[in-house]
């Protein structure tokens, strides 16, 4: 086998993989010149997002690294996207994991290839790489899964703690945009007719999700927490802990025999190009991960340490970093039962936080709006969407500080929160944040848990709560790697609302807590062990003509008249020529989110994408819009699309939907 120089690759922009049911699937494949003489293995990227279009700029980057060094790198639209036939129906269905598993089989089949496959990706391509690999086909080796979860209820954008995410309908409204755009005419003939096909069969995914308002049957499929066991691929599993999805790298560790996990401080991006830094070399470590388990290449990662975290220094809050301080460390697993970490507790008494337990008698009555500090439930588009300083809302919601820190505080996991408390109405949430704060006041959100508490029990069932009757609470928040320095202080911040990032309750309540105690995970670092990565490496990047700069703006007010608090987003992701093939495209994605401090049935969140697509003469272009509102017993949803070919009305459709509330 060649592993000491480049090899000579070449690329198939549109290679054609025909499923059993005759739909035909596109791929952009690049692989050595010489691999029908000397096969290689496949790694297969399987995603919605647009390979013409869409992750071009990553895909640059990342696969041609991957074919210069003995592999062939298959990235494919699936059925109803790109440039794609077929039509999808939702997320992570039967019909997507059994056609990846096809396309991995005529992969595994073709000359060029060793017969060994192996699966990569990032969010809905790091979902499904766990999903696909839980269907055991054979000739799936490995996967490396980036920014994902095990757990598509109660860790995805629809409903965290059982909360409805507003992110259920902002995702919504991205996939309504990305699933109603055209193939690019130039690879299809009959791209009009797949356009339209699309347009009005395409299904306005957020009234699918939010008809399943507990963990029924539809959120178990594709949930690996289901039975990990089933998962007998080599697991590489990545996170940041900017993402959403901090919690799934030690649930694969801990549960997957033979898996790693890497979590540094990034947001929603590939480590090789994530911010905020440091970045990795993960393309030279998801290469020692394929060279072992699809080559048989001895390069040591199976004595690697199971779990290399990036323990982040303190820093003051702001709604983006660049960079963040901080060090690697190698982490003990859960699992290992021998080397247990060290727990800090903290108990909830009425002068703050104290190490020994004491009754408390405090109230929880949020204004609706409590949250505006929240930031995005998911930071990916690179604009100021992190939390930002907390003492806002600190001050709408009732607070715990602890005594000035004599030594560092080194916390590294899960902190686990245990509280008796009452409610006043049926229906209720609870938010939980773990805060440090600064000599000055400042307040920097470490980490944070969300509840609906009509899921105390679990998450398969919605349970009235008592009225004014105690009831026991445990939550776990988010995993976390954030070190409180010597002479700060850590402060439990609860609101029962957390607005924008969660749907109120139908009813503004009243939370009396009894009593309650915080437990937090100390750093049970590896004795001995040294992490350290290489530099960055990458393939060169996308060229391409920019026409329009990409342009964020995310800007928060009050009506004075109404008391209306309004959230205004605007994404612009700018507009550009491709240098290779020439097509155009852009998109802006706007979201407006409002609701009155005093009313939970004033929300109304709304969503509006347009999406541009030109190649000479052709001009396209959808607008994708989408509202939701409620009552005390309705979710309401409308949505809308158009499409326009050179300007001109070529199509419309209109949805109005009405959904019963099951305890949200």
């Amino acid at each position: 086998m060649k592993q000491n120089s480049l090899r000579e690759i070449c690329e198939d922009a549109d290679y054609g993989i025909t499923l059993s049911d005759s739909t035909r699937l596109s791929t952009r494949l690049w692989k050595p010149i010489d691999a029908l003489d000397d096969p290689v293995p496949v790694i297969l990227e399987f995603l919605p997002y647009r390979k013409r279009d869409g992750t071009t700029a990553r895909d640059a980057l990342t696969h041609p690294y991957f074919a210069q060094r003995g592999y062939a790198c298959a990235r494919v639209d699936m059925r109803g996207n790109g440039d794609s036939h077929g039509l999808m129906e939702d997320e992570y269905t039967q019909q997507e994991l059994d056609d990846a598993v096809e396309v991995i089989q005529h992969l595994a089949a073709q000359d060029w290839c060793n017969g060994s496959i192996g699966m990569m990706g990032i969010s809905w391509g790091g979902f499904n790489s766990l999903q696909v690999a839980a269907t055991t086909p054979p000739e799936l080796k490995a996967i490396i899964t980036l920014c994902s979860t095990v757990d598509r209820f109660a860790d995805d954008i629809h409903y965290k703690g059982g909360c409805l995410l507003n992110e259920n309908l902002g995702w919504g409204a991205t996939m309504w945009s990305y699933s109603g755009r055209a193939p690019d005419p130039a690879l299809r003939s009959d791209w009009r007719e797949m356009w339209l096909d699309r347009l009005e069969n395409e299904p306005f995914l957020p009234a699918t999700w939010l008809r399943h308002q507990t963990r029924d049957e539809y959120w178990k499929h594709g949930s690996v927490c289901e039975d990990f066991s089933t998962i007998k691929a080599k697991v590489l599993a990545i996170g940041g802990w900017g993402d959403a999805y901090k919690n799934t790298v030690s649930n694969v560790v801990e549960n997957i025999e033979g898996s790693k996990g890497i979590v540094g401080p990034w947001v929603h991006k590939y480590p090789h190009f994530a911010i905020p830094e440091p970045r990795i070399g993960f393309l030279q470590e998801a290469l020692r991960w394929w060279d072992k388990w699809l080559k048989g290449i001895e390069t040591g990662v199976e004595t690697d340490p199971d779990l290399r975290l990036y323990q982040m220094d303190s820093v003051r809050p702001q709604t983006w970093y660049t960079e963040r301080a901080g060090r690697w460390v190698a982490q003990t697993p859960e699992r290992d039962h021998q080397h247990p970490a060290e727990i800090r507790t903290y108990f909830l008494g009425d002068d703050g936080l104290r190490d020994e337990p004491a009754k408390i008698d405090a109230k929880v009555t949020s204004p609706q709006d409590c949250g505006a500090d929240s930031g995005e439930y998911c930071a990916i588009w690179l604009g100021p969407e992190m939390p930002g300083d907390q003492r806002r809302d600190d001050a709408l919601s009732t607070i715990w500080d602890g005594n000035t820190l004599n030594g560092d505080l080194v916390i590294t996991g899960a902190p686990q929160i245990t509280l008796k408390l009452s409610s006043d109405k049926p229906v209720a949430q609870l938010a939980v944040r773990l805060n440090h704060i600064h000599p000055d006041g400042a307040s920097t959100r470490i980490t944070y848990g969300v509840i609906n508490l009509c899921h105390r029990d679990g998450h398969e069932q919605s349970k009235p709560l008592p009225i004014n009757q105690p009831i026991n609470v445990t939550l776990n928040l988010d995993q976390c790697a954030y070190t409180v320095p010597a002479g700060h202080r850590v402060r439990v911040s609860i609101s029962n609302a957390y607005w924008p990032l969660l749907w109120p309750s139908p009813e503004a309540t009243r939370l009396q807590i009894h009593n309650g105690s915080i437990n937090l995970p100390l750093l049970n670092e590896v004795a001995g062990s040294t992490v350290t990565f290489p530099p960055p490496e990458a393939a060169d990047p996308w060229e391409t003509t920019t026409i329009r700069e990409d342009t964020n703006s995310r800007r928060q007010e009050t009506d004075l008249n109404t008391g209306i608090v309004h959230l205004h987003i605007v994404d612009d992701f700018g507009k550009v020529r491709d240098g290779n093939h020439g097509l155009i495209n852009g998109s802006t994605a706007r979201e407006h989110w409002q609701i009155h401090p005093n009313d939970p049935l004033s929300a109304k969140g709304s969503c509006h994408w347009t999406d541009e697509l030109e190649r000479k003469n052709i001009r396209l272009r959808t607008e994708a819009r989408c509202e939701m509102w409620s009552d005390k017993d309705t979710f309401y949803l409308s949505a809308k699309i158009e499409a326009f070919e050179n300007d001109q009305l070529i199509y419309q459709r209109d949805l109005n939907d009405e959904i019963l509330r099951n305890g949200t």
